[in-house]
């Protein structure tokens, strides 16, 4: 229910730009009161700094310093936050109106002075079975990358712990790097979606083996539903880190090449996995609609078996019970024997000679 609310709004929202020039600054999105986070990462292989600005004024200095510089902001509602900060770095009005825009696909876009990347942040909710999905865009610069937030809290915290302690690569390298290692980090956790995706496909074909209750269905469509969403929000960003590999993109040196030759490898890998698991949960609805018939058909061969037993004693029941003074075993001491033995039990041995039951 909550993400039909959210739907209703973002139509509501998109449906009021209607007649507005291009580059219109409208938030489309879940609206919140707290405040805009605005967070500073800085440093070079020796230097790190880390801090949280009040302003988002005091991020300015970072522009065109010699350190690479992280600005996250987490919240899209305030708008003037985003129009001053694409004011004061030359961000093109068109692409701060796609950030505010929460419904974009995964793409790439190139200018002069900066790439613009767009992508989702997926996790999976175990408790109600469904992915969360959350739009990230990052403007990459000289020495510089901004990413942009829907909700405070991410997934880049092992990230940030890398930065501060200098561990691998990351301190040694400008800012082209910081940018491939925020996609990694995002498409590493679309692997634990997986997972969590694997281990419900897996329950589900258990429970359509052994016990194939109606409710199943409903679980299957549901999960046919999430996997559609999961394609949908990933397949496109095969596109994106196949542009940063094989386009002359500024800022992006050509040493990175492998690291994002990787990085569309795992890209490939999660867009199969999630047509092998619909291909297996479309499997899945065969399989109940399967044991659903094979169940049915059990009953309806012991209900066949049933009423084909008592056709003939209905039959000998009918003779015997017309109203005639001379009719032969009438009075034999063991009629009512022969009549269950010779037909009942007679049945039924041939029923089982011919393996029907």
């Amino acid at each position: 229910m909550k993400s039909f609310k959210l739907m209703t709004r973002r139509r509501k929202k998109r449906s009021s730009k209607s007649g507005l020039p291009p580059g219109s600054m409208i938030h489309i999105g879940e609206q919140r009161a707290e405040k805009v986070g605005i967070d500073l990462i800085d440093y070079d292989t020796d230097n790190f700094k880390s801090v949280s600005l009040e302003n988002i004024k005091d991020a300015y200095p970072f522009r065109d310093s010699k350190t690479v510089s992280w600005i996250n902001i987490s919240g899209l509602h305030d708008i003037d936050i985003i129009q001053d900060l694409g004011n004061h770095f030359g961000i093109h009005p068109l692409i701060l109106e796609d950030i505010l825009n929460t419904d974009q696909r995964p793409k790439i876009e190139v200018y002069d002075n900066y790439l613009y990347v767009v992508l989702k942040m997926i996790s999976f909710n175990p408790v109600s079975m469904k992915m969360e999905i959350e739009q990230v865009s990052l403007i990459l610069g000289n020495n510089f990358v901004i990413t942009f937030q829907e909700y405070a809290g991410d997934i880049f915290d092992p990230l940030r712990e890398r930065i501060k302690l200098g561990k691998g690569r990351i301190r040694k390298n400008g800012s082209d790097y910081l940018l491939y290692a925020i996609l990694d980090i995002v498409i590493d956790e679309y692997f634990l979606v997986l997972e969590n995706l694997g281990d419900h496909i897996e329950l589900l074909e258990n429970l359509v083996i052994e016990n194939p209750e109606k409710t199943i269905v409903s679980q299957i469509h549901k999960l046919k539903n999430e996997l559609l969403m999961f394609r949908r929000n990933v397949w496109p960003l095969r596109e994106v880190t196949n542009s940063l590999i094989r386009e002359e993109l500024p800022f992006v040196d050509e040493s990175i090449n492998p690291f994002l030759r990787d990085l569309f490898d795992h890209t490939v890998h999660v867009a199969d996995s999630i047509d092998t698991y619909r291909d297996m949960t479309g499997g899945l609805l065969d399989v109940y609609l399967s044991n659903v018939s094979n169940r049915m058909n059990e009953v309806m061969k012991v209900l066949t078996i049933i009423s084909t037993i008592f056709i003939p004693l209905s039959f000998l029941a009918g003779v015997y019970g017309m109203n005639f003074q001379v009719m032969p075993e009438l009075r034999w001491p063991w009629a009512y024997f022969a009549l269950w033995g010779f037909s009942a039990g007679g049945m039924l041995y041939y029923f089982r000679r011919k393996k029907w039951l």
